[in-house]
């Protein structure tokens, strides 16, 4: 005798589905955003109610998850949303993968909506369809759909009810559908930050009560930023067509994190070598990517690859069969953690900077959606630390110094599937083991190629400044041999290196703030003279003002005009003066762009306007070829030519004959030659001017000007030098030149 019999699941399976599936309150709130990002939705809002300050949970919190997506009818919710593992995004997916906003499908089990499960007992869903119409439009239909889980009743395992024990099926639940007019989802405004929007008459509302996890600001401030990293962290949020709001209480929370710019600021300032537009194309295992700009092809079959440790252990295997990985895209930036002040102060980071890029690894995005929990710090999906760890660390970065992120696409990689778990890739078949093998392939060239030649050129450079300023540890040595060695001495002259070394590197820290903050005060103190001057035009304009209207004279209209007139261009000098002094401010001078030097060689000669005019001084430009452009912050190159500047403006003043600047600008060459008819340089001081406190102008200079102008140049692989050939020297005073062409 034999039966068909039906497979039964017990109601348990809801929380293997959500609690026990999911990881953590941070996973499941991602995958109900990413399910509004399915649904097209443009925003969707977060929001904690009646939270405590520290968002430690009330007998009334809530979680309010609100989305402007398509939504659901009545239907949709019956044959899918109740139903696990519904294969309608599956699919879609299979067939055409995208919304009707051009978005690829992320969800494909039929299992994410469960995650609700994970932050509480009672959840309400009210959503209203978007309506179907050709002429488009975001029209919503005649009803809205309220469904509500409750299970209160239920211990977390669904073992008993109401504290009785009970044989729980999961058809025994019972949840409750209704329909009605649109009451919730309607048209109207909301507020989202300090934007107001008018809110679509369509999407989804869910009330999550019964919390069942435990919250504060830490976890909060996780979240905000976990939702940030979403979509790719490289990305412009301003050009995204999907943005995510948290709100506590009806207030918008902001972690005082703000991780996103940091980061930029890492990236675009200390990074020693930009991996950008990178591709990999599987059809001949291409590989292509700008190192810092420049142009970089290789292939298996190029020496430098096929040459690396990896590929030789892996030969047997490639020659197989081909790679089951498909193409993607790749951007990385690599930092050097042991960059000092003196010898790298480009790339030198201080312990927060550190502190920000070990917060972030290689993150992985799928069609534009990370793939959790890859790029997470404790994470090393690519095996990088295991690697260093089993052979020579110097074969490999290691995760602390590179950011970066890896592309991909569901078309390109079929085979590259989310666990259920969602966390991280399927191990199936070869594609995810081809897939980080490529990867590896490319940061353990990065590591042996252009950064050991980087290190190399670094370690030049130690040596050379050394030689100059004698090792320590040499000196140690030659005492040794001069007086003996006995472990007394041994042990004090240990002491002394150690000592001495930690003390300079306290020096080379405070050397390196203090020229910032010198260049700095150098600037402002130019520039002051003529705001002050004005300042002062102004107070003795108001003050006869004043007086006139206390000893109660009638006052003309028109005199009046003329003064307030008066007044109001003196305030409007001293605020164009402002803003460009603003720009050397440490919060303003840190970000590096493609800048015309032109354009900041105007700024500089505005300031000085007013006194060259007064001193008959004659600026001139020869300018040839294409706009000279530096990369560079435009705090640098106003400290370097306002020094050139004020150098010439010392030396003219008291100059007999005609006083000439000559700017000569060659874009082409990318070089400036800065030029006066002053007195010049004197011989004497020609090996000196660019040392720090040397000055030529007596007791009136600091000596810090040109020393700081070549500081600031060096950082970014740029350098001023006076000049030596005669084609350079087009005036009979000095002449400086300065070449914008990095060498690496």
């Amino acid at each position: 005798m034999s039966e068909k019999v039906a497979i039964r699941p017990y109601a348990r399976l809801i929380t293997m589905l959500g609690d026990q599936l999911i990881k953590n309150e941070l996973i499941a709130l991602i995958e109900l955003i990413k399910n509004a990002y399915d649904a097209d939705a443009s925003w969707v809002k977060v929001e904690f109610i009646n939270f405590s300050e520290n968002f430690s949970v009330t007998d009334t919190s809530k979680i309010v998850i609100e989305d402007d997506g398509c939504g659901m009818d009545a239907e949709i919710l019956k044959r899918h949303w109740l139903n696990p593992a519904t294969p309608t995004k599956l699919k879609q997916k299979r067939g055409n993968a995208r919304t009707s906003k051009g978005r690829f499908l992320q969800g494909e089990k039929g299992i994410g909506r469960f995650a609700i499960f994970k932050l509480g007992k009672k959840i309400k869903i009210i959503t209203r369809r978007q309506k179907n119409n050709d002429m488009g439009g975001d029209a919503g239909e005649m009803t809205e759909n309220t469904l509500i889980y409750d299970f209160s009743q239920y211990d977390n395992d669904f073992l008993t009810e109401d504290g009785v024990e009970k044989e729980l099926f999961l058809d025994h639940l019972e949840i409750e559908l209704s329909e009605s007019r649109p009451t919730y989802i309607t048209d109207r405004e909301v507020i989202l930050g300090i934007t107001k929007r008018k809110r679509k008459p369509h999407g989804t509302i869910i009330e999550i009560e019964n919390i069942k996890t435990r919250w504060d600001v830490n976890r909060v401030a996780r979240i905000q930023a976990e939702v940030g990293k979403l979509q790719p962290i490289f990305s412009n949020d301003e050009n995204s067509d999907f943005s995510v709001w948290i709100y506590r209480n009806g207030q918008e929370y902001k972690s005082t994190s703000d991780y996103k710019e940091k980061l930029r600021s890492c990236l675009d300032h200390k990074a020693v070598f930009k991996v950008t537009n990178g591709q990999y194309i599987a059809d001949g295992n291409r590989i292509s990517f700008e190192l810092n700009g420049q142009m970089q092809s290789l292939d298996f079959e190029d020496p430098d690859i096929n040459g690396l440790n990896l590929y030789k252990k892996s030969i047997g295997v490639m020659d197989d069969s081909p790679m089951e990985c498909g193409n993607f895209r790749f951007e990385f930036y690599l930092f050097d953690f042991n960059a000092d002040m003196h010898n790298s102060p480009r790339f030198f980071l201080e312990q927060k900077e550190k502190g920000v890029i070990r917060d972030h690894r290689i993150y992985l995005y799928r069609d534009g959606i990370r793939v959790m929990p890859y790029g997470d710090p404790e994470d090393d999906w690519l095996n990088i630390d295991v690697a260093r760890g089993t052979v020579r660390a110097d074969e490999f970065l290691s995760n602390d110094q590179i950011v970066g992120c890896v592309y991909i696409t569901q078309s390109e990689n079929p085979k590259l599937v989310d666990k259920t778990n969602r966390e991280g890739l399927i191990e199936d078949g070869r594609a995810l083991h081809d897939f980080i093998f490529v990867l590896q392939i490319i940061l353990q060239y990065l590591r042996k190629k252009p950064f050991a030649q980087y290190l190399i050129e670094k370690k030049k450079k130690k040596e050379l400044d050394d030689i100059k300023k004698g090792r320590p540890s040499e000196v140690i040595e030659r005492l040794k041999k001069e007086i003996g060695t006995t472990p007394k001495v041994d042990n004090l002259l240990a002491d002394f290196e150690k000592s001495y070394k930690k003390e300079r590197q306290v020096f080379e820290e405070r050397i390196y703030k203090t020229e910032n903050l010198a260049a700095v005060g150098l600037s402002i103190e130019t520039a002051a003279h003529d705001v002050m001057l004005f300042i002062k035009k102004t107070l003795e304009q108001m003050d006869a003002l004043i007086r006139q209207i206390m000893m109660g004279e009638v006052i003309d209209q028109e005199v009046l005009l003329e003064r307030l007139t008066s007044i109001r261009g003196n305030l409007s000098i001293i605020d164009g003066q402002m803003k460009d002094v603003r720009l050397l401010f440490p919060s303003t001078k840190s970000k590096t762009k493609n800048i015309n030097v032109k354009e900041i060689l105007d700024k500089v000669y505005n300031l000085y306007k007013r006194v060259f005019k007064e001193y008959n001084i004659e600026l001139s430009f020869d300018i040839t070829g294409s706009p000279l452009v530096a990369k560079t912050t435009e705090a640098v190159l106003l400290q370097v030519f306002i020094n050139l500047f004020d150098n010439s403006l010392y030396w003219l003043k008291d100059t007999k004959r005609e006083r000439k600047i000559l700017i000569t600008i060659n874009g082409n060459e990318q070089r400036l030659i800065f030029s006066d008819n002053g007195p010049g340089i004197k011989v004497d001081d020609v090996n000196y001017i660019f040392e720090a406190f040397y000055s030529g102008k007596g007791e009136e200079g600091r000596g810090l000007g040109l020393y700081i102008a070549r500081q600031l140049l060096d950082r970014y692989d740029y350098s001023i030098e006076l000049a030596e050939f005669s084609r350079d020297k087009l005036l009979a005073g000095a002449n400086f030149v300065i070449e914008f062409v990095r060498e690496r």
